[in-house]
C-alpha cells in the first residue's frame, strides 16, 4: 500500500472581503474609526453601569455591562485582522491563531445569544410580572444567569473549535473570508468534513433556535400584556423599553441563520452578512441602548455632571 506524506499547514493566509483598491485607504479608516467608536461607546456603557449605584445592581443593566463586555471582545477579536486586509501587505496568521480566533468567536457569539434570551426574560417578568419581580429577579441570580451564559458559551466555543481542527490540513491555505471561521476553514481540511458540518449545523441551529424561540415566545407575551395597559402613554413606555432589545436582536439573529443554517453553501453575501455580527452589532448596541434608554442618559449625565447634575437628578 502506498503510503502518502501530507505536509501539515503552519500558518493560513486569510483573503479578506473583496473590495475595489481605490476604496482600501477609506475602507482602513472606516473600520478603524468603527472599531474605536465600539471600544470606547461599550467601555462607557460598562463604567456607568459600574460606577453608577442606581444601575449596577439592577439586573438588566447587569445583562447590560455583560453584553458590552462581549461586544468590546468580538470586536477585539474580529476588527484588527479585517483591517489588515486594506493594507498591501500579506499578514498570515498562525495555526494557532486561528483555533483561537474561530474557539474566542464561537464562545463569545454563543455566550451573547444566550444573554439576549436572558436579557428577552427579564424584559417578560418586568413586564409581565411587575408585583413579583423584585423577587423573581434579584441581582444575584442575575449574576448567576450571566455566569452560566458564559460557561455554555465557552463549552460551545470549545466543542466547535475541537471539530474543527481535529481534522488534518495540508492542502491551501487561503481561507476565502475575513477571518477563521467554521464553513471557511473546513473547506480547506484533507478529510470528509460531512460530520463536522452536520454536527456544525445541529449545535448551532440548537442554539439559534432555541434561543430566538424562547425570545420569541417572551415578546408574545410581553406585548399581549403592553396591548392590556389602558393608556397611550404606558404603552409607549412599555414599547421603547423592549425596541432596543428587538432592534440588536434582529440584527444579531438574522445574519447567524443566514450563514450557519446553510450547510454545504458558499455565498459571496456570507461575508458581508458576517460583518453584522461581528463589526456592526457591536458598534450600535452603546447606541441603541443610550439612545433609546432614558435611565442610561441619566447616569451617563451624572457620571459626567459629577455631584451638582447628581443633587438637581
Amino acid at each position: 500500500m502506498q503510503r502518502v506524506n501530507h505536509t501539515l499547514l503552519t500558518e493560513f493566509i486569510l483573503t479578506g472581503i473583496p473590495y475595489p483598491p481605490r476604496l482600501r485607504t477609506l475602507l482602513f479608516v472606516f473600520f478603524l474609526l468603527i472599531y474605536i467608536l465600539t471600544q470606547l461607546g461599550n467601555l462607557l456603557i460598562l463604567v456607568t453601569v459600574w460606577t453608577d449605584p442606581q444601575l449596577h445592581a439592577r439586573p438588566m443593566y447587569i445583562f447590560l455591562g455583560v453584553l458590552s463586555l462581549i461586544d468590546m471582545g468580538i470586536s477585539s477579536i474580529i476588527v484588527p485582522r479585517l483591517m489588515m486586509n486594506f493594507t498591501s501587505a500579506i499578514k498570515p496568521i498562525l495555526f494557532a491563531g486561528c483555533v483561537a480566533q474561530l474557539y474566542f468567536y464561537h464562545f463569545l457569539g454563543s455566550t451573547q445569544c444566550f444573554l439576549y434570551t436572558l436579557m428577552a426574560y427579564d424584559r417578560y417578568l418586568a413586564i409581565c410580572r411587575p408585583l413579583r419581580y423584585p423577587v423573581l429577579m434579584t441581582a444575584k441570580l442575575s449574576t448567576l444567569l450571566a455566569s452560566g451564559a458564559w460557561v455554555a458559551g465557552s463549552i460551545h466555543g470549545a466543542l466547535q473549535a475541537i471539530l474543527t481542527f481535529r481534522l488534518p490540513y495540508c492542502g491551501p491555505n487561503r481561507v476565502d473570508y475575513f477571518f477563521c471561521d467554521i464553513p471557511a476553514v473546513l473547506r480547506l481540511a484533507c478529510a470528509d468534513t460531512t460530520v463536522n458540518e452536520l454536527v456544525t449545523f445541529v449545535d448551532i441551529g440548537v442554539v439559534v433556535a432555541s434561543c430566538f424561540s424562547l425570545i420569541l415566545l417572551s415578546y408574545i407575551q410581553i406585548i399581549r400584556a403592553i396591548l392590556r395597559i389602558r393608556t397611550a402613554d404606558g404603552r409607549r413606555r412599555a414599547f421603547s423599553t423592549c425596541g432596543a432589545h428587538v432592534t440588536v436582536v434582529t440584527v444579531y439573529y438574522v445574519p447567524c441563520a443566514f450563514i450557519y443554517l446553510r450547510p454545504g453553501t458558499n455565498s459571496p453575501l456570507d461575508g458581508a452578512a458576517a460583518l453584522f455580527p461581528t463589526a456592526i452589532t457591536p458598534f450600535l448596541n452603546p447606541l441603541i441602548y443610550t439612545l433609546r434608554n432614558q435611565e442610561v442618559k441619566l447616569a451617563l449625565k451624572r457620571m459626567i455632571g459629577g455631584p451638582r447634575t447628581k443633587s438637581k437628578v
